[in-house]
């Protein structure tokens, strides 16, 4: 690995930067403060009160909804209310875990804060950004399973539309699931070791978790699954080869995803997106090994030989490839090493690079009143040149739409034979560089002008170029360089 894939390999270790950092916050038996006796205080006097704190209310006037909150108090069996029928002041503070207050202006705000902060307890103003030292996310409750989604009050309205979407992704059972892992944890730890044994344990609750409804037999069953896990001898780890798509990570499959979220180890190409990888398990080693076409890259032999030893140390591995793994990914290779090896491997697929270009362009590649079939051709061989045995003049056929993968230094070349074939000069082209990506590019004009065009875009990004009637009618607004290519036939 040189210190370019070494570099890149650090940086995408690390987290994206996080305008606030997300933290939750034990008050069981704890005193919190109150000031004000609002609508929008009495909320936040409720949702700390579930968290079990004795909330101490400073208000001489209550709302409504106030005044019926801390009558049913007994209803928060861990928590509870204290209502002091006066406004706060600084004496109020002292021992107290956090601060909340709902004021009418600045003034007012702005000596809470201070008072609270002279008292060294944490503040937090009520729509007041400026004197607030936390903030409260939209919440999701499966307690003790918690989310919470924080737009850093940029967008409220958009925090709650999450939390309604990840409400129906959470079924209402793993509550259940969570309290039964919480109970079981430490007889877990006294049956199996640390590392793999665990791991594979809680890999199975999951599992079920997202599955079915616990029921009275759950546990006996989850612990007869911890021991025939602890009398299995030590495991072979697990090569997935994943399919990253061409690069917007709203592209992957689910299975993808949890294939990244489970993995020891990702060994990705660098081709492969950052905001794909953001996607993985945040512990997961990760190793950039290169293949970038006209760039150093790792060898194959030395991917291959990676691959093996971190799936015999028992690690679970996800070889990360650009688009579909199973296209020009050299997927067989490294499929045949590992069952020569005796370590098991699948397959996630991904969308290639070619169903990305049609979708983006608008084109059907197998439009009936244009193609009757499409074909992916490899734009370069082992040589970095264009394959011996590409035979042009089928290429050549008006009928059929090719998609040249990883072709931006061969494009003249491959204008050059297929004009030779019998193919005319006017034949309609589409390029696309950076698929899906903020850079990406967009050009369609005449097969005799591809060379020009790739010129003007560059080949410093993966560049893809379709070739075919179905590119004939691209409507202008899709493209990024226009008519600027001029014709070398003048």
């Amino acid at each position: 690995m040189d210190v370019l894939q070494q570099q890149r390999s650090d940086m995408v270790a690390r987290m994206a930067p996080l305008t606030k950092l997300p933290v939750f916050w034990a008050l069981e038996g704890k005193p919190v403060i109150v000031a004000g006796g609002s609508d929008a205080a009495a909320w936040k006097a409720e949702l700390l009160a579930a968290c079990g704190a004795t909330v101490r209310v400073y208000a001489e006037h209550l709302s409504e909804t106030f005044e019926k909150l801390i009558t049913r108090g007994a209803e928060h069996p861990q928590g509870g209310f204290i209502h002091h029928a006066h406004s706060w002041n600084d004496g109020i503070f002292s021992g107290s875990a956090i601060a909340i207050a709902d004021c009418e202006d600045e003034e007012q705000a702005k000596a809470f804060f201070g008072a609270a902060r002279a008292a060294g307890v944490p503040v937090n103003v009520i729509d007041k950004p400026a004197f607030c030292q936390f903030q409260f996310g939209s919440i999701v409750n499966r307690s003790p399973v918690v989310v919470s989604i924080s737009t850093d009050g940029a967008a409220p309205i958009l925090a709650q539309a999450i939390r309604r979407r990840i409400e129906t992704l959470l079924p209402l059972s793993l509550k259940s699931w969570a309290n039964l892992a919480q109970s079981m944890r430490e007889k877990i730890n006294e049956r199996l070791q640390p590392g793999g044994q665990r791991r594979a344990f809680w890999e199975r609750f999951v599992d079920r978790a997202f599955r079915d409804k616990p029921d009275a037999i759950s546990e006996v069953e989850l612990l007869g699954d911890a021991l025939r896990i602890a009398a299995t001898p030590s495991r072979i780890g697990h090569v997935t080869l994943v399919g990253a798509g061409p690069g917007d990570s709203e592209l992957l499959t689910l299975k993808a995803v949890r294939a990244l979220q489970a993995a020891d180890v990702i060994l990705f190409d660098d081709l492969v997106s950052d905001e794909v990888l953001e996607l993985a398990r945040r512990e997961a080693k990760r190793m950039l090994v290169g293949k970038r076409g006209g760039r150093q890259s790792c060898r194959q032999e030395d991917i291959n030989d990676m691959m093996v030893k971190f799936a015999k140390a028992g690690k679970r591995v996800v070889r990360l490839k650009s688009g579909d793994p199973m296209v020009f990914g050299r997927a067989g290779e490294e499929i045949a090493n590992l069952q020569e090896q005796g370590i098991p491997v699948d397959v996630v697929p991904g969308i290639t690079a070619a169903s990305a270009m049609a979708s983006r362009l608008g084109v059907s590649l197998t439009h009936r009143d244009h193609a009757q079939g499409v074909r992916f051709v490899t734009g370069h061989s082992r040589k970095g040149s264009l394959p011996d045995n590409l035979d042009w003049s089928s290429l050549a056929d008006r009928n059929m739409t090719t998609i040249y993968y990883m072709a931006g230094r061969t494009a003249g070349e491959i204008a050059k034979r297929l004009v030779d074939a019998g193919m005319t000069a006017d034949m309609p082209t589409a390029i696309v560089s950076s698929l899906t990506r903020y850079n990406e590019q967009r050009w369609c004009g005449a097969l005799r002008d591809l060379e020009q065009a790739v010129a003007v875009i560059g080949v410093d990004e993966p560049i893809l170029i379709g070739v075919g009637t179905v590119f004939d009618n691209i409507a202008a607004g899709a493209l990024t360089v226009t008519s600027r290519i001029r014709s070398v036939s003048g």
